[in-house]
């Protein structure tokens, strides 16, 4: 999918992770097939604990099978933490196990040597921001050593750029090929949805610059929906992989069986009212936060494309223009790679331009 800005390579690889509580969404290019969704789980285990699944092939799928040890320690990630009984971690901060978790995707992707970070932290407030971006900042941003599925890895992280969660849909979605009926988002006031598993992020956008004082991300989002879901059904835990992924696959297939249960769920006999209760708290509180000056609203997030048939009616009532940013669950991801590789370009051309 091409961009409406040019696409230069840069000589230091650049690597987006996008660290949502369902899944860290990560990429190293803007092609949209390429983002890699690892689920969020991350166990704290011995060094011994992971290295005895050395003895496996190394053609394994990764995704369900990524482990590194790291300052003489031993980290899970994934479907494998899951399988070692670690939860999505909801209520923590993002910081917390978010260099095991961009160290999981510098493996995942092979990189060595020097390379650039993007990330992406709720937008609580400025000061919240200001001090987990400097925390993060402070742990990411250096060389490190690991061992990753058993191979020795060393990358330098030289540069770090952690924007806003939501920011990155806003970029993807500007960056999309123009029709002549196509929004100009650097020249309107945008509103940026973005419904997450943890929060739900609020942004507002006066032509590309971030409005600090009218922004905010709410702690109100899928998470409590599958809480819902969950109280629902017997035995059933609100942060288990099989039980989210059963929310969203289509009508008709949606069949989840606890552990311990002999016969699945069938989710569409309690979804709809769910649904529809939850949508119209979410809306409200969209409702509730939404600026005057709002012309047009991009919603994003695995929440944003699983609301959007509920959310898109509530927009053209208040004559607003709705865009559901695509694909939802990794715009972010995609958004925050093409700001990285415009920085490393900008960084480029500015050390060319001052050397003798």
């Amino acid at each position: 999918m091409a961009g409406r800005q040019p696409v230069v390579a840069s000589p230091i690889t650049v690597l987006s992770v996008d660290l949502g509580r369902t899944s860290t969404k990560t990429c190293i290019s803007r092609d949209p097939d390429q983002v890699v969704l690892i689920p969020a789980n991350v166990a704290h285990l011995t060094v011994e604990q992971v290295r005895r699944g050395g003895f496996e092939s190394q053609s394994t799928d990764p995704l369900l099978d990524i482990w590194l040890e790291y300052q003489g320690r031993g980290f899970a990630i994934g479907q494998l933490a899951a399988d070692f009984g670690a939860n999505l971690g909801v209520g923590q901060s993002k910081v917390e196990d978010a260099l095991v978790k961009v160290l999981a995707c510098v493996g995942f992707f092979q990189l060595q040597g020097e390379i650039a970070v993007v990330l992406g932290l709720p937008y609580y407030s400025q000061e919240q921001f200001d001090r987990e971006k400097e925390l993060l900042n402070s742990l990411v941003r250096s060389p490190h050593i690991m061992n990753y599925r058993g191979e020795p890895v060393s990358v330098d992280i030289k540069h770090v750029w952690i924007m806003p969660e939501g920011f990155g849909s806003l970029i993807w979605s500007e960056a999309q090929d123009k029709k002549a009926s196509s929004p100009d988002f650097p020249n309107l006031s945008v509103a940026v949805v973005d419904i997450g598993h943890q929060t739900t992020d609020f942004l507002m956008v006066d032509r590309f610059r971030f409005a600090r004082g009218a922004s905010k991300s709410e702690p109100f989002a899928m998470s409590q929906f599958y809480d819902q879901v969950a109280t629902q059904i017997q035995g059933a835990d609100s942060q288990s992989l099989s039980l989210i992924e059963a929310v969203h696959r289509p009508e008709g297939e949606r069949f989840f069986r606890p552990r311990g249960a002999t016969k699945p769920t069938n989710l569409d006999d309690i979804l709809p009212s769910l649904r529809k209760s939850f949508a119209r708290e979410l809306s409200d509180r969209l409702v509730a936060w939404l600026p005057e000056r709002v012309t047009d609203v991009i919603v994003s997030g695995g929440g944003g494309e699983f609301f959007w048939s509920e959310l898109r009616p509530l927009l053209r009532e208040a004559r607003l223009k709705g865009h559901l940013a695509k694909p939802s669950r990794q715009a972010n991801a995609l958004g925050q790679y093409i700001y990285g590789e415009a920085q490393m370009m900008a960084l480029i051309t500015k050390s060319t331009a001052t050397q003798p």
